[in-house]
């Protein structure tokens, strides 16, 4: 696209910025009486049988998936035209999922502004190295670097650390209303643990809410991580960075079947999401749709995505995301040049 085609894609995109009141409350009617039913049911199925209690909480994961989009959208200032509106449900929703609102949202707000940008890398996004970068570290950082993007490590061990770690404390530098919101959202999260523990019984809780909070976070981690990291993606230095081929090249359309889609709050279509964040996820199919430049952006499905698993470093000599398979000749050409430590299996 030339910048004559981004200003014209961003005109056919804005008239579909204002949400819709009624469209809100009602996804968020359908979203958290199900999800509170589902939690019901799971709890009373342990009586029967755990495996009936897992069955119905990745059903409800989905919903706290859902949950999470609502949450999101909130944090973008899209869901309602009141931002008052939006901090009292991004707080309450943010409570249910673990992501304090005004901090979380202040990093994705960074990530939005410097998604594939690989000199503002570092803030909400996903940790990526460039082959170049990979061969020129130490050892310890490659180690690390593995470790970190192992699947087990990324989608098991990584939401119990975002979740329960990293987003119970406030940033550097962060104001003071954001720091009290943190400090509320942890307070409502321990309270609404304690009255329901209380209710049916801490070890029901863990149960239930354990299995929900896994599955949920596992399918969120790899939502944000597939919607990045596609073999054709876009990435540049600053100098080379646009906002709009960002957005429409550095992120996916993951075409996900319906139900699927329902459940993840459309989040599938994050070109259009990237390109304008203030478009509420309940009309980002209608954009998509109607948006004729944003039908011909990179697509995958559940199949194709698995192949993201294998896609461990971006290339900026090729423009596409590769494993480490395809840098071993390198790496073995720099180790009889002595320039880098060996570590290579």
């Amino acid at each position: 696209m030339n910048n004559l085609d981004h200003r014209s894609l961003r005109k056919q995109v804005a008239p579909f910025e204002k949400s819709d009141v009624k469209a809100s409350v009602w996804q968020i009617i359908n979203t958290l009486v199900p999800f509170l039913i589902l939690w019901i049911l799971a709890y009373h199925a342990l009586s029967i049988s755990y495996l009936l209690t897992f069955v119905i909480g990745v059903i409800a994961a989905g919903f706290l998936v859902r949950i999470f989009i609502i949450f999101h959208d909130c944090c973008h200032h899209s869901f309602f035209k009141n931002r008052l509106a939006n901090k009292v449900v991004g707080t309450i929703f943010g409570m249910l999922t673990l992501f304090p609102y005004s901090k979380w949202g202040h990093d994705h707000s960074v990530h939005h502004a410097t998604s594939s940008n690989l000199d503002k890398r570092g803030t909400g996004d996903i940790w990526v190295l460039t082959v170049e970068e990979y061969i020129e570290a130490s050892v310890w950082k490659r180690i690390a670097y593995r470790i970190y993007r192992n699947p087990f490590v990324m989608f098991v061990l990584g939401p119990i650390y975002v979740f329960l770690i990293e987003n119970r404390f406030n940033r550097k530098r962060a104001r003071t209303k954001e720091r009290l919101n943190t400090y509320l959202t942890n307070i409502g999260i321990v309270l609404l643990a304690v009255l329901v523990s209380w209710a049916v019984g801490w070890q029901a809780f863990l149960l239930v809410q354990g299995t929900i909070f896994m599955v949920s976070g596992m399918a969120g981690v790899w939502l944000f991580y597939v919607q990045h990291t596609f073999e054709d993606s876009y990435f540049e230095a600053d100098e080379n960075w646009e906002y709009v081929r960002a957005a429409v090249e550095g992120s996916s359309f993951y075409k996900l079947p319906k139900p699927l889609q329902w459940l993840t709050g459309n989040i599938g279509y994050h070109h259009v999401h990237h390109l304008s964040p203030r478009v509420p996820n309940y009309m980002l199919e209608e954009v998509h749709n109607q948006t004729a430049p944003l039908q011909n952006v990179p697509t995958i499905t559940l199949k194709t995505s698995l192949k993201s698993l294998k896609f461990r470093l971006w290339d900026e000599n090729n423009k596409n995301f590769v494993g480490y398979k395809e840098i071993k000749k390198l790496v073995a050409k720099q180790k009889n040049m002595n320039k880098i430590p060996s570590l290579e299996k």
